[in-house]
């Protein structure tokens, strides 16, 4: 099996590039010039002590023995080296999760994708992204089918909801120093908010996909208040379906945002008792949607969580720092709080009895 490798270190020895790379199965690699030079495994589970070690001959014809020792931690991730030559110390010092959160990869990642719908839309979006034209066109299109299924205000202001919930994207993106590309809004299926740049961590992967839904959270608030303050039914409807759509974006079906955060913190457990409490939590989480009518909700959770438990054993083959189990529960309790809120909002709505505001409640309990 191949497996992906994540720059660890990047040195410089005799004025040419030394890099470590290192895989959450627990393979190092260590390169010189661009060779690899020494290969070591590692116990992931545990801070282990590893001593790279291999020869070279300087311009006097002289042999010269490089070692490089590595104390390496997963789970918290942190990073302890020394290189020496013949000795001697040429490079020493750590290195933390915010040092390779910041850090670009060298080479693109190459990951195998299954094939789905969203994936082909994707897929077929990214080939249009650098065309600014797309931007309109496609703003032009979701104004239209909104106000087709309701008003032209309505639209205008639930197009507002979605650029707010992908600036949230956005905002995460500039926190971890990434350039952006911007927002593409898409006919019924929300938007994108695009970066060409790669990301390192887990913990990137769940802040990025959750700020989003987050932002979106806070837009229904304030359209809820605005609701209680004037008693016009406009904000009340806007808060429900401005909810609906968050929520179905946090389902844990990828590409949605949903996906990437499961995925993320299941991927970062190692332990098969980490991977059934996951299971137990998909199942607690179905359960709940089903005693409570949400029978749509319960059925694409249920579908999401069994795609990504078959993927659980290739999680590996990510070049993604994992979760420490500190970020494993803020990340879980996180996504359960926002999938809750936005519930919540359309639940009691559904209560007033207008007609309108019931339809995300029949939406979820089809």
């Amino acid at each position: 099996m191949r497996y992906q490798n994540l720059e660890l270190l990047n040195l410089t020895l005799f004025e040419q590039p030394l890099r470590l790379e290192a895989s959450t199965n627990g393979e190092q690699k260590l390169f010189w010039q661009g060779q690899l030079v020494s290969v070591l495994q590692q116990d992931v589970t545990s801070r282990s002590q590893l001593v790279h070690r291999f020869e070279l001959n300087d311009q006097g014809d002289n042999l010269i023995v490089v070692e490089l020792e590595v104390s390496l931690s997963w789970q918290p991730f942190k990073l302890i080296y020394c290189l020496t030559s013949n000795g001697m110390i040429k490079a020493q010092g750590e290195r933390s999760e915010k040092d390779i959160e910041q850090q670009q990869p060298t080479q693109p990642i190459m990951v195998e994708k299954k094939w789905s719908t969203l994936g082909l839309l994707s897929l077929g979006f990214k080939l249009f992204k650098s065309a600014k034209m797309i931007k309109v066109a496609f703003a032009g299109a979701s104004l239209a089918a909104y106000s087709w299924l309701f008003s032209f205000q309505f639209a205008l202001a639930l197009l507002a909801c979605l650029v707010f919930h992908e600036y949230g994207h956005i905002r995460a993106m500039k926190y971890f120093g990434m350039k952006t590309k911007g927002i593409y809004l898409i006919p019924f299926l929300g938007g994108l908010a695009l970066s060409d740049e790669k990301i390192n961590t887990r913990w990137q992967d769940v802040v990025i996909s959750i700020m989003g839904p987050f932002f979106g959270l806070i837009m229904s608030l304030v359209c809820l208040l605005a609701y209680w303050l004037t008693g016009n039914l406009f904000f009340a409807g806007l808060a429900a379906f401005n909810a609906l759509l968050n929520l179905f974006n946090l389902l844990p079906v990828l590409p949605l945002d949903g996906g990437h955060i499961l995925k993320s913190i299941s991927f970062s457990m190692n332990s098969v008792t980490g991977l059934l409490a996951c299971v137990v939590g998909a199942g607690l989480g179905v359960w709940v949607s089903y005693h409570f009518g949400l029978a749509l909700l319960g059925f694409l959770l249920l579908i999401g969580s069994i795609e990504i438990l078959m993927e659980w054993k290739m999680r590996h083959q990510s070049h993604l720092l994992p979760l420490n189990r500190y970020a494993q529960w803020v990340s879980l309790i996180w996504y359960v709080a926002t999938v809750a809120s936005f519930v919540a909002i359309i639940w009691y709505l559904a209560g007033t009895g207008d007609a309108m505001l019931g339809l995300p409640l029949k939406i979820l309990g089809s």
